[in-house]
């Protein structure tokens, strides 16, 4: 029989899991702290549950833990960048980020992306398999611990279509945000898509509070066709629906993602085009000066460029900020660290 992922259980299942085994269901609540709190890298540290029991749960359940394989830590700003190792060998990469405001992990939900976006590392070598929600958390736990800070922003923006994973991301959320557990705030929770837009919309009716950030990078469904091969699937004019809609059930705004390349979407033209294609959206716009890789030839905007860009979506009254870069030096754009990983073993 396969073992089930305990750390994947939320704390009613955990419950029902003890009474099978003859428990009292503060056991569960336990075990849930241990896990989920005290961040127990295995059931051996659980010191006040005895060790009958203990060896009982070994038995009958998978515990996840991930080992970090490298660390690459920014000279420029302290970014940290984690590449941790799955049971099956497989990697993901995870980033630390410290911010006045709090520290942020930026978290993968797949092993590789089959999205094939044309300016993303993640997706050169397609995807091998999705994450379990305890491998989504253990990402958190593990920078966590390995940092000895508390995290208080977590970002689904790593590695991997996180709507392509949708189950799994969504047990990962009640988890990651449930008051028995670590409980960050589901305001604090960011979630990114390329663009399926059935599951934008699914998303929209669960009840949570996260933010949603849309890839966006393109001003037409020609251009956004030519970078990113959801938009050959939905058109902006679907994906502009999606996200109202999504402010309707949920009255959290959207977050625009914008990676500027240069001479491709980065013209004042395009800044036009982007604020009569989002005109009416409660939204933010985040402005993102493209990760150069070597896989690829695009070329990151100038300064110059991004700041009248910046410039002019404000004169349309749009909330637009530009994202600070951080851990250009380690790798920083997503899937890199991995691949070369990948290329060195």
């Amino acid at each position: 029989m396969e073992k089930k992922d305990i750390k994947s259980l939320t704390l009613e299942e955990l419950e029902r899991e003890m009474a099978q085994m003859g428990e009292k269901p503060f056991r569960a609540k336990q075990l849930y702290e241990w896990m989920h709190i005290k961040m127990a890298r295995g059931f051996e540290e659980m010191t006040n549950l005895s060790k009958e029991f203990r060896k009982t749960c070994g038995e009958r359940y998978l515990y996840t833990t991930l080992d970090a394989v490298r660390i690459q830590e920014s000279k420029i700003d302290g970014t940290k960048k984690f590449l941790f190792e799955l049971d099956d060998g497989n990697v993901v990469e995870s980033v630390w980020m410290k911010y006045k405001h709090g520290n942020s992990v930026c978290i993968s939900s797949q092993v590789g992306c089959r999205m094939g976006c044309k300016f993303c590392a993640s997706t050169l070598d397609g995807l091998e398999r999705s994450l379990m929600p305890a491998e989504m958390l253990e990402q958190v736990y593990g920078v966590s611990l390995l940092t000895k800070e508390r995290v208080s922003n977590v970002v689904v923006m790593g590695t991997g279509e996180p709507l392509d994973n949708y189950e799994n991301l969504l047990i990962f959320i009640r988890l990651l945000t449930d008051e028995n557990g670590l409980h960050i705030s589901q305001r604090n929770v960011t979630v990114s898509t390329c663009g399926i837009v059935p599951k934008m919309k699914q998303l929209a009716q669960e009840g949570l509070q996260i933010t949603l950030a849309l890839s966006l990078h393109a001003t037409t469904d020609e251009k956004r066709r030519k970078l990113m091969p959801v938009a050959l699937k939905y058109g902006l004019d679907e994906l502009m629906e999606a996200c109202a809609y999504y402010f309707e059930k949920t009255g959290r705004r959207i977050t625009f993602e914008y990676s500027l390349v240069k001479g491709v979407n980065d013209r004042l033209q395009d800044a036009d085009e982007l604020a009569a294609l989002i005109k009416g959206q409660n939204c933010h716009v985040n402005l993102i000066p493209v990760n150069p890789i070597a896989e690829r030839d695009f070329v990151e905007s100038d300064r110059e460029s991004v700041y009248a860009f910046k410039n002019k979506l404000e004169k349309y009254q749009i909330n637009v900020t530009i994202r600070r870069e951080m851990g250009r030096d380690i790798d920083g754009a997503c899937g890199q660290l991995r691949r070369r990983y990948k290329m060195q073993a």
